[in-house]
């Protein structure tokens, strides 16, 4: 048999194939990590039977139930499986028929989208891949009043249902988000709670709001499904019915998939192949990068998809027993052909300190044009892809090939399924915990505090020009950080002067006359 057959998984049934014969994994290979690899197996197993996997926070992880409920160890879970998934395709076809309409239109057109991390780029994912049978899409994700401003001017609010998404209500990104919609959409004569979804958890802040100022519909958002697996929950059902996807469609792709690698065998498990794969490449360290390159223009964002899945789940400075081992993969990526006009040139003659992904889709529906003698323009996408392959492994560069025949719900629910599946695995394999983020916390307090101190340092800028040292040392507080706060409140409020001089340390501010 060729290395090159035998190193490759495919389920004919499902029409998707992983090609690992430039990232090959050796009997010897697989030999040393028979440990691992049991360990492994019975991991996950533990993990869809409800055990804690989420130990810093003692809860369990439960995204694999969200396509096979069945699987759930309770009823009661179950129920929170079957029951909001049904109300969510209840509530998107009335909204798609009309039977639920915006106060002051025939009719809704258009979503909006408002969240953050894991409560956004799931959506967007779906809603860059799949086209749009149902509502036009926008998001806000992100606190930046320019962006969120350019999306708010851009659609017909009259026609838009928003959807706010947060676990707890008091994400701040979600939070300033759903203020300034608020505040455009009164601006514009119009009522948002009216014209407003929550996806949240229960009793949450979000949801109390949702409640008191009688929003449209109210979701609920379980604790067992965290944010960058959430994709097949409310959080990423509710855009998708609205947007008009075939949800089931989507989370069969997920359960046949999740039931093809639930198989204790290495050689016809994709998911544990995969995992090994990185181990192998990364040395169980992290040590290269994972270069993502879709050659399809529908899966430009299932990189930054991978980056949040990937990154935020392994990325971990401690591991399940306390030893301090730094792991995680960095992810990037763009889509081919055009990364060959950005940076296969470094990929191919510069430092060797990644391994690239390579996800083909089979099929160019409607290309017939001929651009040279015999060619179109798949078969040059294609060429490329091949070729880059090839290049890459002549300059000892490694690579993993996916290929599925299309996308589409049932398609994106398998890949997403089985990235979700090898990051449970990987993590397993280096011991760690993939369900918590606490160096997104960290960042979170930190962001915490230097609000606290701009608050203080607005409040002290008097009208004697003064410098960042004068005003940290009547605050007590830290010179950098306060400077960095007095330039950031000058450059946002114009009644605030701002005299540069020749060093940053000699800088003044004060309040304008």
């Amino acid at each position: 048999m060729s290395q090159y057959a035998q190193q490759l998984v495919r389920y004919p049934e499902l029409g998707i194939s992983l090609d690992f014969s430039k990232l090959p994994l050796d009997d010897a290979f697989l030999a040393s990590m028979k440990p691992q690899i049991e360990r492994a197996f019975k991991d996950i197993k533990a993990l869809e039977a409800g055990e804690i996997a989420n130990p810093d926070e003692n809860r369990m992880v439960g995204h694999y139930w969200l396509r096979n409920s069945d699987l759930a160890p309770t009823a009661e879970l179950k129920a929170a499986i079957d029951e909001p998934l049904a109300d969510v395709k209840a509530f998107g076809q009335k909204v798609l028929d009309g039977e639920i309409k915006p106060p002051c239109a025939e009719q809704y057109t258009t979503a909006l989208i408002i969240g953050i991390g894991g409560s956004a780029l799931g959506p967007e994912l779906v809603a860059d891949a799949i086209p749009a049978a149902g509502l036009d899409m926008f998001f806000l994700d992100n606190t930046d009043p320019d962006g969120m401003y350019r999306v708010l001017e851009s659609i017909p609010l009259e026609e838009t249902i928003v959807v706010v998404i947060s676990k707890s209500g008091g994400t701040p990104e979600t939070r300033n988000g759903m203020m300034v919609a608020q505040d455009f959409f009164a601006r514009n004569g119009l009522n948002f709670a009216a014209q407003a979804v929550a996806v949240t958890g229960v009793g949450s802040k979000l949801d109390n709001t949702a409640k008191s100022e009688a929003w449209l519909k109210r979701f609920p958002m379980e604790d067992w499904v965290g944010g960058r697996t959430s994709v097949m929950s409310v959080v990423g059902l509710v855009p998708a019915v609205l947007q008009g996807v075939d949800v089931d469609a989507m989370l069969e792709g997920a359960r046949l998939f999740d039931e093809k690698t639930r198989k204790e065998c290495v050689a016809c498990n994709a998911s544990m192949k995969l995992a090994l794969a990185w181990y192998k490449a990364t040395n169980g360290k992290g040590e290269k990068d994972m270069v993502v390159l879709p050659y399809k223009d529908s899966l430009v964002l299932f990189s930054k998809y991978l980056q949040q899945l990937i990154m935020e789940s392994l990325g971990k400075r401690l591991d399940l027993d306390g030893n301090e081992v730094f792991q995680g993969i960095s992810v990037y990526g763009n889509k081919g052909s055009t990364d060959q006009h950005a940076y296969v040139q470094q990929l191919r003659d510069g430092v060797n300190n990644f391994f690239a992904t390579f996800i083909e889709v089979r099929q160019c529906v409607g290309d017939t044009v001929q651009v040279e003698p015999g060619a179109t323009s798949g078969d040059f996408l294609q060429g490329f892809l091949r070729g880059t392959r090839q290049a890459l492994t002549e300059s000892g560069r490694e690579s993993i090939t996916i290929s599925i025949p299309e996308v589409n719900a049932r398609t994106l629910g398998m890949l997403i399924a089985l990235f979700e599946r090898a990051v449970s695995i990987y993590a397993s394999l280096v011991n760690i915990n993939a369900y918590h983020q606490p160096g997104v916390e960290a960042g979170k307090k930190a962001a915490g505090v230097f609000l606290a101190l701009l608050g203080q340092v607005r409040a002290a800028i008097g009208g004697t020009p003064e410098t960042a040292a004068q005003v940290a040392a009547r605050l007590n507080a830290d010179e950098e950080s306060v400077y960095h706060c007095l330039v950031h409140a000058a450059s946002s409020d114009a009644s605030i002067c701002w005299t540069q001089a020749d060093c940053a340390d000699a800088d003044t501010f004060c309040k304008s006359l």
